[in-house]
C-alpha cells in the first residue's frame, strides 16, 4: 500500500474527527491552518455565517526558514483579527500534530494578542 496515501488518508480522519467538535461563532470564530510543503495558510471563519473574515499565509513572506515563516503568519493574523476586533478564537490544527510549524503559528498568534 502507497504510504502518503495513508498518511493523507489518517490526516483527514483526524481532521473530521475534530471538526464534528469544533464550530466557530460570531463571539469565537475558528482559526483553521493547512500546511504544505513550502507554505503555511491560516484563517479566521465565522461558521455559522460560513464567512472568511481574516486569512494570512506565508506565500510572500522573506524568511527562509518554515519555523520562522510560520511564527510570522500567526502573528500577522493575530494583527488582521485586531483589527476586526477579534479576541478570541477556536484552534483547529487540521489534523496535524502540535508540533514545529502547527505550533509555532499558535504561538504567533498566541504573542501577537489572540486567545484560544
Amino acid at each position: 500500500m502507497d504510504k502518503s496515501k495513508t498518511k493523507i488518508e489518517k490526516r483527514s480522519r483526524r481532521r473530521l474527527r475534530t471538526r464534528a467538535k469544533i464550530s466557530g461563532t460570531a463571539d469565537r470564530p475558528r482559526l483553521t491552518v493547512f500546511k504544505s510543503n513550502k507554505y503555511i495558510y491560516a484563517q479566521i471563519i465565522d461558521d455559522e455565517k460560513k464567512q472568511t473574515i481574516a486569512s494570512a499565509s506565508s506565500i510572500k513572506m522573506g524568511a527562509n526558514d518554515l519555523v520562522k515563516k510560520a511564527k510570522l503568519v500567526g502573528s500577522e493574523l493575530a494583527e488582521i483579527a485586531k483589527k476586526k476586533k477579534i479576541k478570541e478564537v477556536v484552534f483547529d490544527k487540521g489534523g496535524y500534530l502540535f508540533t514545529g510549524r502547527i505550533k509555532a503559528l499558535a504561538d504567533g498568534s498566541r504573542e501577537a494578542g489572540l486567545k484560544f
